[in-house]
């Protein structure tokens, strides 16, 4: 096949998943889709194969296959109009907040492929305001669970299971607008998609789908093979003594990340289902081996993840699962890359930070009377590189959303940033000094709200890697009248009017041994 145009049609099909972003993110009613780009967008073969992605949120394109190829197993018969919700983390999904669109694309009454949006919605039901409660023991205290079904059929809206949806969130009016938001991003996706197959032919578009996906196998077999024959194995864990550990066996341009050995599944919410943790395996080969390689199924082929279930990567129900998909994902990527360091020397960094900081609030309004929930991940230190520094307060591995905007942020809640710097001193001494963490305290203005933070790596910082030293610790506060009290990394508190909550986050490790 003509190299030149299965590159160009590739770009095309990536483009067309990067426009899905765009028109989601320009629709979207919450700060937290329209700001914080807290969403995702990609394209499948008929067959429900990750064709192209937009570059956006790792921990949900690599899930995503698993949202697709539940819908289709749910919906073996699709018509033009049909979009498939859900959420459910046993079925696809990952946790509750994040709600995955799936829909049908066809050309002249053929099937040319599947469109799918990811997004998190600031509210999903649950315990607590931001749906992420680090008290929950069952994944039925952290909000509403969707299966695959037909929020529209044929063009036309369910408005019972709409409404359904809507009386279980705290507030549906925003769930309302990101829901639109996200069917306005899928049927640009499947306009795009049937308009280039006009162009291309259906057929020659399946097959340069199935070229693309041949192309991919090929570059990861290549990349593996630099890799030395042999079994790496790591270990790290959560600060509550929760582990994680693999054996990364690489034989014969193939790959085996066996999970065997990680703590059982526990009442906790940091329980990660299979698509979480296969989704954070595959980012943390693809950055090391070929950051460059377009990430589709071809891919994935020569990789085979074992992950028992019952197991903290692999819960089954009714675990809890809001801060898998959040902070296990990251310790994930933590071994996987430890393991890659001991096979390949020198070209992997020391430990990021390893957490997202989830921190949510939510109240009533003193100026509507209304109910909102505000939710955001914050950065923090890089790891130090094998040649350079780690970078300043910045999304690492499995998030790469944006900040809130002090102004976004001030204009759409009742709350006010006080303080938004770098932590001094925080990255991890080395040869290269790991990136510096955060410090974000935010006001609760005029009423009592609720916070719920679900974080890590409080206990001890990130690990450096040669010789470089770990990365400080996170902190969090709670400061009413100038008077700080430290609060847990994972629970909920009622922070009074005036009160502020006072997110530090983690530096990063440093990398090799410091020059004197």
């Amino acid at each position: 096949m003509d190299p030149i145009t299965v590159a160009v049609v590739g770009n095309a099909l990536a483009g067309i998943a990067e426009e899905m972003s765009a028109a989601l993110i320009r629709t979207a009613y919450s700060p937290n889709i329209k700001e914080r780009r807290d969403c995702s967008s990609a394209l499948f073969s008929p067959e429900g194969d990750l064709v192209a992605q937009a570059e956006n949120i790792p921990v949900h394109l690599g899930a995503m296959p698993f949202s697709v190829r539940a819908a289709l197993d749910a919906s073996p018969d699709w018509a033009p109009g049909d979009i498939v919700v859900l959420n459910d983390p046993f079925r696809g999904g990952a946790h509750l907040p994040d709600i995955t669109f799936v829909a049908p694309s066809f050309h002249k009454g053929e099937l040319v492929g599947f469109v799918a949006v990811r997004a998190h919605h600031a509210d999903v039901g649950g315990g607590t305001p931001g749906s992420l409660p680090a008290q929950a023991r069952e994944i039925y205290q952290e909000g509403l669970r969707i299966p695959p079904v037909k929020l529209w059929r044929e063009g036309t809206l369910d408005r019972n299971l709409l409404e359904l949806i809507l009386a279980n969130v705290r507030t549906p009016w925003e769930r309302e607008g990101d829901l639109r938001a996200q069917r306005a991003a899928i049927e640009t996706g499947i306009r795009r998609l049937s308009e280039l197959a006009e162009r291309v032919g259906a057929e020659k578009l399946s097959a340069i789908a199935r070229e693309l996906l041949a192309q991919a196998e090929r570059r990861m077999r290549a990349a593996i093979g630099t890799v030395p024959d042999g079994a790496y194995e790591f270990e790290d864990c959560l600060d509550e003594g929760i582990k994680v550990r693999v054996r990364l066996e690489v034989r014969d341009e193939e790959i085996i990340l066996d999970f065997s050995g990680s703590s059982p599944q526990v009442e906790s919410p940091v329980n990660a289902p299979l698509a979480v943790t296969a989704s954070a395996s595959f980012y943390a080969l693809k950055a090391v081996l070929d950051p460059e390689l377009p990430p589709n199924a071809g891919a994935w082929r020569p990789i085979r993840i074992v992950a028992p279930e019952g197991t903290v990567v692999n819960a089954v129900p009714p675990a809890p699962v809001g801060g898998g998909n959040l902070e296990l994902s990251q310790r994930i990527v933590d071994v996987v890359l430890g393991a890659l360091a001991r096979a390949l020397p020198g070209r992997v960094p020391a430990a990021s930070q390893g957490t997202m900081n989830n921190l949510t609030i939510g109240g009533i309004n003193p100026e509507t009377g209304e109910p909102y929930t505000f939710y955001e991940t914050i950065g923090g230190g890089m790891g130090a590189r094998p040649d350079r520094d780690g970078l300043d307060g910045v999304h690492t591995h499995m998030t790469n959303t944006l900040n809130t905007p002090v102004e976004a942020l001030e204009l759409a809640y009742p709350l006010r940033v006080e303080r938004y710097e770098l932590r001094g001193g925080s990255g991890g001494k080395g040869r290269y000094r790991g990136g510096m963490g955060i410090r974000r305290d935010i006001r609760v203005l005029g009423h009592r709200a609720v916070v719920s933070l679900l974080a890590d790596r409080r206990a001890r910082g990130p690990w450096g890697l040669e010789g470089g030293e770990p990365g400080a610790p996170g902190e969090d506060y709670l400061i009413i009248d100038r008077e700080e009290r430290r609060i847990p990394a994972k629970g909920t508190v009622e922070v009074p009017p005036d009160g502020i909550i006072s997110i530090r986050t983690p530096g990063g490790g440093g990398y090799g041994v410091p020059e004197l």
